[in-house]
């Protein structure tokens, strides 16, 4: 009962975040989009509380900066923005198109989920972003915990030849992310490479490419879970 509250409160919000911050052209409806970003999308934790820290040579990872951080990043020398909130209509994307324009900083946007096994396809372009965009680069969700701590780890392991032991750091509660949620499934996207790898050598893009599977990856969280609440409820 409790759980079906919760849940029911959360569309209410949601559905009260999409239901305006449109525009932010219009003086009054950039005042509105102002306070969607800052109340709305938690923006006022932001102010704050940054996440940012360095991934690797050339590579940042923060949560959803505000212009002024826009500014403060160009001005160390990043030179583009990874975006993995997915491109949307709403107040926090178009002020971040608004400060990437006006800063000179190359926006680069992909869709990340931080409660879904990432789609292969997905994976892959963000492989190849690596590649293309220019250094130095700032990659960033929501709260920079889950989806860039996933995208973080992909990189060193795809970039730098990192282990999964030392990649997986960049998923911890050190950036708030939390494995026994169910932001779990990135944690387990990791050990089932991991648990692969051991059984014979792989690197982590071939394995994306040529095994990955998304629902099956899917439905073994799904059951770990069930095995998790089994016990528990034993204890």
């Amino acid at each position: 009962m409790i759980r079906k509250i919760f849940k029911a409160l959360d569309q209410k919000e949601r559905d009260l975040r999409k239901s305006f911050g449109h525009d932010i052209t219009d003086p009054d409806e950039r005042k509105k989009s102002y306070w969607h970003v800052r109340w709305l999308d938690h923006g006022i934790l932001r102010t704050f509380w940054h996440n940012f820290d360095q991934v690797s040579e050339g590579v940042y990872r923060s949560n959803h900066p505000d212009h002024k951080r826009f500014e403060a990043y160009a001005a160390m020398g990043i030179k583009t923005i990874l975006n993995l909130r997915g491109v949307a209509k709403q107040p926090h994307y178009l002020f971040e198109v608004e400060s990437c324009e006006r800063l000179g900083l190359a926006l680069v946007t992909m869709h990340m989920s931080a409660r879904a096994a990432p789609r292969r396809e997905r994976l892959l372009a963000i492989i190849a972003a690596f590649e293309e965009m220019e250094r130095p680069f700032l990659m960033h969700c929501k709260s920079g915990a889950d989806r860039t701590g996933l995208v973080a780890a992909l990189y060193l392991m795809v970039h730098d030849g990192k282990s999964v032991a030392e990649a997986r750091r960049q998923l911890s509660f050190r950036y708030l992310h939390i494995r026994k949620t169910s932001t779990g499934i990135l944690d387990h996207f990791l050990d089932v490479y991991e648990a692969r790898n051991a059984q014979e050598p792989i690197a982590i893009e071939e394995w994306i490419r040529t095994e990955y599977d998304c629902d099956a990856l899917t439905e073994s969280f799904a059951q770990k879970q069930a095995a998790q609440r089994f016990w528990q409820g034993w204890r």
